[in-house]
């Protein structure tokens, strides 16, 4: 049979027939095309891959979010079966973390139903072994409209920043949001085979403009401002959701608390930062959060909404210090390494800052854990 063409040639092609694309689009088809996507084709966790998240720095990660499931159950009055769906679970890591520390209350773990939205048969793969020996039934979904309804909790790290954006330059600030144009991803004039940006000759629709966060702060021209319609997605699927069943979502992040300006977009490949146009399909694509902007999205939904609050900070209030103690006398050669994994998820100058936790949920449920100071 004959090869494929190269995604980049493919994509090349498509934006000569018709016209520049969008940058959501150019994430959609180099994250998941079926056949030469990232997520699809390849596992890229680890020192050997591309990045390394929370859970596969510590197992205190998963533990400590183990403890807050159980405390989102038991506000919801303890039901006997409950939903726990995990967006973006990368190779298993977390959530055979979360059971393990869930194993403290038999009734939660008698009571779970597991699901696993994932788009990568290798990765899928992964979490098939790594939660092969749980006594909680696993089990896989495309969308979250797929897992059998029922009060529900909802997870996900490092999930909502590589949903698809968009993003809007400002070409004239006079004209105030009028003047925003969108940037695209176009191939030069010269038809050399590469990619280039390029912006809409015609200011943003009306429509477009709807779209845009309400709480901008003065711009100027060039700044670039980016809006995830994946975001709003996300949050009509749990609003649905929750409206048929009480229901609690937990995310952990990267990104701002207020609406700012700037090009977050970016490409990750082997730990280091590579242009995100030169080879579509071979790198991780990923824009910071807007949490103002999924808090708006969220309450005008009518769901209730916790944070954002720094991950340091939540951590600690879910008693990961005291975790950290814990494993240190029970195994003192590993004080150290302990110590070094606590001070990377926690401290400001690491992770502790710039990730956050979010929690959307049902009206009547109490303040969840981790978020009442």
């Amino acid at each position: 049979m004959p090869q494929s063409k190269p995604l980049k040639e493919r994509i090349i092609e498509h934006i000569a027939a018709n016209g520049p694309m969008s940058i959501g689009r150019y994430m959609a088809w180099c994250l998941l095309d079926p056949k030469q996507g990232y997520y699809p084709t390849r596992d890229p966790l680890g020192v050997d891959g591309d990045f390394i998240t929370a859970p596969e720095i510590s197992q205190m990660f998963g533990e400590v979010l183990g403890l807050w499931l159980i405390g989102a159950w038991r506000s919801m009055g303890s039901p006997k079966k409950i939903q726990l769906v995990e967006y973006g679970p990368g190779r298993g890591v977390m959530m055979a973390d979360i059971l393990r520390a869930a194993m403290l209350d038999k009734d939660f773990i008698s009571a779970l139903n597991v699901t696993l939205i994932e788009p990568s048969a290798a990765l899928e793969a992964k979490q098939g072994e790594n939660l092969a020996s749980t006594s909680v039934p696993i089990n896989w979904a495309d969308r979250l409209e797929d897992v059998p309804k029922g009060p529900t909790l909802i997870i996900g790290n490092e999930y909502l920043d590589c949903l698809p954006i968009r993003q809007f330059v400002m070409i004239d600030r006079f004209k105030g949001v009028g003047g925003f144009h969108e940037r695209f991803v176009d191939i030069p004039a010269s038809k050399t085979w590469k990619l280039c940006y390029s912006y809409a000759k015609k200011p943003i629709s009306a429509p477009d403009i709807k779209l845009l966060p309400q709480d901008l702060a003065d711009f100027k021209d060039d700044d670039i401002l980016e809006v995830s319609l994946g975001l709003a997605q996300i949050v009509d699927s749990i609003n649905a959701r929750f409206n048929d069943a009480p229901g609690a979502a937990l995310f952990i992040d990267y990104g701002h608390e207020q609406t700012e300006y700037g090009d977050t977009f970016q490409a990750i490949h082997k730990h280091t930062k590579v242009y995100p146009l030169d080879d579509p399909g071979e790198a991780d694509l990923t824009a910071r959060v807007d949490f103002s902007y999924l808090k708006q999205m969220a309450k005008a939904a009518g769901l209730s909404v916790y944070g954002p609050c720094p991950q340091g900070t939540f951590l600690s209030r879910l008693g990961i210090e005291v975790r950290a103690v814990a494993l240190s006398k029970a195994v003192p050669k590993s004080k150290e390494k302990i110590a070094r994994q606590l001070l990377r998820l926690t401290d400001s100058e690491q992770m502790g800052e710039l990730f956050k936790a979010i929690t959307l949920q049902s009206n009547n449920l109490p303040v969840p854990l981790g978020f009442k100071a």
